[in-house]
């Protein structure tokens, strides 16, 4: 459960293919005959090479796994074969596939559909954050928002205190949209519940977008039950000229102030009230059962977005489809809780199988919906991914080798680790430093008075943090609960912080993944660790089964592998679409065009000159600037050494920090130019230079030597 209307919630082993459809019954269920009839789209929208690709759908996933949370349970989408096979038999599933720091919904979707790091679209961690006001407390921030709307503050939504906006460039600009290069290609764009593309709330948003005394702001005022389902999460962005968001269609204005280039002429259909009637013209829209799309309450329209199933999603994917939407980006909510209210499932447990069962059945009756379309393979590019992974809080199922699947999965014991930082910091080490927190299992701290980094009580206060320890109520072990700690310097490094100061918190604490970390009461009269059944599967931290999620990817040009282990990250997803669909942003990407995964047909020349260079230019450059790759974990171990030292006249902090801020400088320099060769080869038409990538990659494979020994001395 990660995304909601004003309550912020956060939430190896393969069995043969043919065993588990035979256990899922579902042996010879899949359907992938595809007719040649097409749907209706916008004729203009041809891109890829030689006009090959016709529809775009994009699904990113909430919380949904490759790999197995429980060896003898299988994973998320082997319980889904209609997806998973599709992926595996007709593209490439890259189970290497990495996130960003911090590892959560937002950072996620949005580093997904930008190609940037959190410095460079503004978001810094997942649901909500904390930012610092001038006399140094703190306000709230909800990464939610729609992408020109200002800092979303839910204790003063309607004049928010940090007026930037929400999605923030390195340079203090609203980032670009994502939506762009499509809608100055001729192609409609539309959005389902996908993150910040869309209306994500009432309060901010409707202003932004509609006007504080338009109707619509009138209606969430008379009936914000109804308004919250009519305008939010719903969406289309259109080319120029489109008579879909035309103003008798109640289309408005998109307007971006922002965009590079210039954005005007094009408009938008905002929420489901206006976009439902051009996409199900003969009535309410209903999910792929034939049910009406409605909210726990009976609103119709969008049904929040822990209402995202397959089968609600997937319907709204192939009516716009079929009706001029012909790219498609859509969010998915995960399987693993009981939505909207809980509580959370284990690996295996009924519950939990019956809706991975249910998103399964979507996918088999979305495929042969767009099979009858005429959208298959041939003419359309496939995305499918998750936001992250998350790490399993419980103990052992019962009964043992249970599957899930013939046998249920039964924990007597589930749920993540709520912590008091407040509590254990003034119990276990006398501090009583005032703090506030973005709270999570990898929470990030604000002292009051936003204190310098290399202040007395900044110093005492990581310290004490770093000392931590808790009686865990699942194993009954005491828990070391640092696993990492990151301050400034650090997160710079790991590309946390935004062109807002205001965002940068003191320090980042990644924690024991077990734990959730909040601050209350400065005691621990009441336990200080309890176990909440609520919320079982944590995330945000840098465990490799939270960071590490998949990538797949079917259509023309996507070569035919299977399942494969090229390392990238969310970064990579947006460079690869674009080269494949001959389309260009007016920015950088932080991420690079995935060559082994496209056909060289489809590959311009450029990515084909000097390729085994081009292949090790890629590999070190994601080695020394991806957040979760080896010089960023390296330099984790040195950040927690500098933070938790304590030597005289705190040399150790001194040193260390100054040796961190020099690899980032020099990381830059390399990572800058290596960049600047692979987004020119993938959009520019110009060849990598061999022999100066040759001489970046010694330069790297030289700091990554530096920076890993290092991190050993100090370990």
């Amino acid at each position: 459960m990660d995304r909601m209307a004003f309550v912020w919630r956060r939430p190896v082993f393969r069995a043969a293919a043919a065993v588990l459809l035979a256990m899922l019954g579902l042996v010879g269920a899949v359907p992938f005959a595809f007719s040649a009839a097409q749907a209706h789209d916008s004729s203009s929208c041809t891109l890829g090479p030689n006009g090959s690709i016709r529809h775009v759908i994009y699904i990113q996933f909430d919380n949904t796994h490759f790999t197995r949370d429980n060896p003898n349970v299988p994973s998320d989408l082997e319980q889904m074969p209609n997806l998973l096979n599709f992926i595996e038999g007709n593209g490439v599933l890259d189970d290497e596939h990495h996130t960003v720091l911090i590892s959560h919904t937002a950072t996620g979707i949005l580093t997904s559909l930008t190609g940037v790091y959190p410095n460079n679209h503004g978001v810094p961690v997942s649901n909500s954050f904390r930012y610092f006001l001038p006399n140094g407390t703190t306000h709230t921030g909800v990464s939610f928002a729609y992408w020109t709307a200002p800092l979303f503050d839910p204790a003063n939504p309607a004049q928010p205190t940090d007026t930037l906006p929400n999605m923030l460039t390195a340079d203090g600009k609203n980032a670009p949209a994502p939506w762009v290069p499509y809608t100055r290609a001729g192609c409609n764009w539309g959005g389902v519940a996908m993150a910040n593309t869309i209306l994500e709330n009432t309060a901010i948003d409707i202003p932004t977008v509609f006007g504080a005394n338009s109707p619509e702001a009138q209606e969430v005022v008379s009936n914000p039950g109804q308004a919250f389902a009519d305008f939010v999460g719903i969406g289309v962005h259109c080319a120029q000229g489109s008579s879909l968001c035309s103003a008798q269609n109640n289309g408005r204005p998109d307007l971006l102030p922002d965009e590079p280039g210039g954005y005007t002429g094009f408009n938008g259909l905002f929420g489901a009230k206006y976009v439902d009637p051009q996409i199900s013209p003969n009535g309410p829209l209903t999910d792929l059962n034939g049910n009406v799309i409605e909210d726990p309450q009976g609103h119709i329209g969008f049904p929040g977005f822990d209402g995202m199933s397959a089968a609600v999603s997937l319907s709204y994917v192939a009516a716009m489809q079929e009706h001029g939407v012909p790219v498609t980006y859509a969010y998915i909510s995960d399987a693993h809780d009981a939505h909207p209210n809980g509580p959370a499932f284990g690996p295996g447990s009924a519950g939990y199988v019956s809706a991975l069962a249910a998103y399964n059945d979507a996918f088999g009756k979305f495929f042969a919906r767009l099979a009858k379309d005429g959208i298959n393979k041939s003419n359309t590019l496939f995305v499918f991914t998750a936001d992250e992974g998350d790490h399993f809080v419980g103990g052992a199922a019962s009964p043992a080798g249970c599957d899930g699947v013939t046998v249920p999965c039964n924990y007597s014991q589930i749920g993540e680790l709520n912590t008091n930082l407040a509590g254990l910091l003034a119990t276990e080490q006398g501090i009583t430093t005032p703090f506030t927190v973005h709270s999570d299992d990898a929470p990030t701290i604000y002292l009051t008075g936003n204190p310098a980094s290399n202040s007395p009580v900044t110093r005492a206060f990581e310290q004490a943090t770093g000392k931590l320890t808790a009686t865990n109520p699942i194993t009954g072990n005491t828990d070391h609960l640092t696993a990492f700690l990151a301050d400034p310097v650090e997160m710079n490094l790991l590309h946390m912080i935004t062109s807002d100061p205001a965002r940068t918190p003191t320090f980042t604490l990644f924690a024991d993944p077990d734990y959730f970390l909040f601050t209350s009461a400065p005691n621990c009269n009441s336990p200080c660790v309890v176990e909440n059944p609520g919320f079982a599967w944590n995330h945000g931290d840098v465990q490799p089964e939270i960071t590490t999620t998949w990538l797949g990817m079917v259509g023309p040009g996507i070569r035919h592998l299977g399942v494969n282990d090229l390392w990238s990250d969310h970064t990579d997803i947006r460079p690869t679409m674009l080269s494949l669909l001959r389309l260009k942003d007016d920015y950088a990407h932080d991420g690079h065009v995935l060559v082994s995964y496209i056909d060289d047909w489809a590959l311009p020349d450029s990515l084909k000159a000097h390729a085994e260079t081009l292949r090790k230019l890629e590999e070190i450059y994601d080695k020394i600037n991806a957040p979760t790759n080896q010089l960023a974990l390296d330099s984790l171990v040195i950040s927690t050494a500098a933070l938790e030292s304590n030597s005289a006249g705190d040399s150790t902090y001194t040193s260390l920090e100054a040796q961190l801020a020099q690899f980032t400088a020099t990381r830059n320099g390399i990572a800058n130019q290596m960049i600047a060769m692979l987004e020119k080869a993938a959009f520019n038409g110009q060849a990598i230079n061999e022999g100066a990538a040759k001489q970046l990659i010694s330069q790297a494979q030289q700091l990554l030597a530096q920076v890993h020994a290092l991190a050993e001395s100090v370990s």
